[in-house]
């Protein structure tokens, strides 16, 4: 990621090709053509693909962020485009959110995602991070590596490199048979992400580019970064390719690729053609026959174009990141529509169809008939009538430990969800000021389970008065973390509270804590009658005739997360600017589905599926 004055560009560099090359010694290589080469290389300034001039015209699609059956779907929208690549991201976290194996079956199985994309008719370029950022939740890295909430992430430490080495003895297995070089679709992998960005230390850019080497990538490796010379000098290593990512108007951050790397191709990795959302503010849209007249003016220069994003996707559970401009913590919406070509739910937008009108003169595309947009449900609407208050259902939904003082989320093993802490307040009568330090990122105060106030990040001097009953009083903190930063210098983010709990100057000991990663519910006991004020489940069922993509909005409610038949959906906040959550169709069973909703502060009364979606 890069940031240009106070706005914040999100990198997601994409592939670019280079021949397998000749050893220089302290594990560089030259750029050097081989007789009879297989997959992406490089010879002057064109990009070569099994030795034939190849011009890469490619699109960013999470395979994390769209359901799996749908993952064909989007490819093919991608295909009939004009588009001949894909690019993904490899989330770590998501295929390894505790410290233990990874997964990589169901959802996570990324090589299937790459092989649905080779059948398709797609090449591909993997990102496997270890870092990504993408307005995923820690910028991809797992939570459990803020056990230690100080420790050094991104750079040469060995703790660090350790765990991203075993990560990558568990990923890249599993994609070095996939790559162009060996027949696959693979043609390109990136090594780390717009590492200029943040640091400078090449030693660290050497370690994953001799990991992944060792691991059996032979593809063409880039590094991709914003488009000035401080940022390409820091993040780049002078034997692989460098790209460039910017939104608008290539003719600048060519230039200065071009006086960065005078004899390579110009690859754009992460051409920006829309921009993602923060709770709380304005939703972001651009010009779509602006963004056709920029690519355009990109494929006139004889370049190479990534889509940032092709696909739009969803942020779903507790996935979501946030960014951190100068103090202010701004979450991101659970939607990653992104105003991309191909909607959050497969639509073929306006962009769509002037990027494709570009594109169809530089490539043949598919002679098929456009796809159809996804099937969607007819509107209707559901009232809820059994709920049961968050705070009666402590003991069924976790074990309390004990702690003298508040120790962080992820200190405890916790990757997501909610953390409940509580002691017992031993002072004089009276009222007194209550304030915390490291607070991650928004706590429900309660004094003997009444609710007295809330405390937020951005308002770090708040505090609550807090009165003491007799001798002692109870109290609670619901902490609800809204997404850990994904991009920055302020990156180590732990949730939960990592700092003191104060009351007045005096800090509060003795905590039972409640982990409350939500991610089994049926232990709720639910039951009919007056619907709870404060932090609450509710639920209702849904019948559904046919099964289709469906948009929920909660009018009249405030703030909270959804689950349907089990499955986390995602955030809603009346903040905006999204109304509707994307409930693809899949998550939809014929019949009876159940809705659980928990909702922080206010219930209205009723939850819409509607049949079109509203994100801002």
């Amino acid at each position: 990621m890069t940031q240009f004055s106070r706005r914040r560009f999100l990198s997601a560099a994409i592939v670019t090709g280079a021949s397998v090359g000749v050893a220089l010694g302290s594990g560089r290589t030259a750029f050097a053509q081989a007789d009879n080469p297989r997959g992406l290389t490089i010879r002057g300034d064109e990009f070569l693909l099994d030795g034939e001039p190849f011009r890469i015209l490619a699109g960013a699609f999470h395979y994390f962020r769209t359901h799996p059956k749908d993952w064909r779907d989007r490819l093919l929208r991608m295909r009939a485009m004009g588009l001949n690549t894909v690019e993904t991201y490899v989330a770590w976290n998501f295929h390894q959110p505790y410290e233990e194996k990874a997964d990589f079956t169901g959802w996570r199985d990324v090589a299937a995602f790459v092989r649905t994309a080779d059948e398709a008719g797609l090449k591909v370029i993997v990102r496997p991070g270890p870092y990504i950022c993408a307005e995923w939740d820690f910028g991809g890295l797992p939570a459990w590596l803020l056990k230690d909430k100080d420790a050094p992430l991104r750079r040469s430490d060995p703790a660090y490199e350790r765990a991203v080495d075993d990560w990558f003895a568990e990923l890249l297995p599993r994609l070095v048979d996939l790559q162009a070089t060996r027949g696959g679709p693979i043609i390109a992998m990136q090594v780390e992400n717009e590492y200029g960005s943040y640091d400078d230390d090449h030693a660290h850019l050497e370690h994953l580019r001799d990991t992944m080497r060792a691991q059996g990538v032979d593809s063409l490796l880039f590094c991709s970064n914003g488009a000035t010379q401080e940022a390409l000098r820091a993040g780049s290593l002078p034997d692989l390719l460098s790209t460039v990512n910017f939104a608008g108007d290539p003719t600048g951050p060519f230039a200065e690729l071009r006086k960065f790397q005078p004899d390579k191709p110009l690859f754009c990795t992460e051409f920006w053609d829309g921009w993602f959302d923060h709770w709380g503010e304005r939703h972001h849209t651009t010009d779509p026959a602006q963004t056709a007249a920029d690519v355009a003016k990109l494929l006139e220069a004889g370049a190479s174009i990534n889509f940032y994003m092709a696909v739009g996707g969803t942020n779903f559970g507790w996935s979501a990141g946030a960014n951190l401009t100068g103090s202010a913590y701004q979450p991101t919406v659970t939607s990653y529509d992104y105003d991309s070509p191909i909607s959050e739910s497969g639509e073929l937008t306006e962009k769509f169809h002037k990027v494709r009108e570009v594109l169809a003169k530089y490539t043949t595309l598919p002679d098929t008939p456009l796809p159809a947009t996804p099937r969607r449900m007819p509107p209707q609407r559901v009232a809820v009538r059994e709920s049961v208050p968050l705070m009666d259902t402590l003991d069924a939904l976790s074990t309390p430990v004990r702690h003298t003082a508040p120790v962080h989320m992820e200190a405890l093993g916790q990757p997501y969800g909610l953390i409940h802490y509580r002691t017992r307040v031993r002072a004089p009568q009276g009222t007194k000021a209550l304030r915390i330090t490291g607070l991650g990122d928004r706590a429900l105060v309660f004094g003997d389970g009444k609710r007295i106030g809330t405390f937020d990040r951005n308002q770090p001097d708040h505090t609550v008065d807090f009165t003491v009953a007799d001798t002692s009083s109870t109290l609670d903190l619901l902490v609800d973390p809204t997404g850990r930063i994904n991009f920055g210098h302020n990156f180590n983010d732990p949730k939960g509270i990592s700092g003191k709990v104060l009351l007045d100057d005096q800090e509060l000991s003795d905590w039972e804590i409640r982990r409350l990663p939500l991610d089994n519910l049926s232990a709720l006991k639910f039951a009919s009658g007056n619907t709870p004020t404060g932090p609450a489940f509710h639920r209702t069922r849904i019948h559904v005739d046919t099964p289709a993509d469906g948009f929920l909005a909660f009018p009249g409610w405030d703030k909270g997360m959804v689950w349907l038949n089990g499955f986390a959906l995602g955030r809603y906040w009346s903040l905006g600017p999204q109304v509707t959550l994307y409930a693809p169709s899949h998550l939809w069973r014929r019949g009876r589905n159940e809705l659980v909703v928990l909702e922080m502060e206010r219930t209205g009364d009723r939850i819409e599926v509607r049949s079109e979606p509203d994100i801002g």
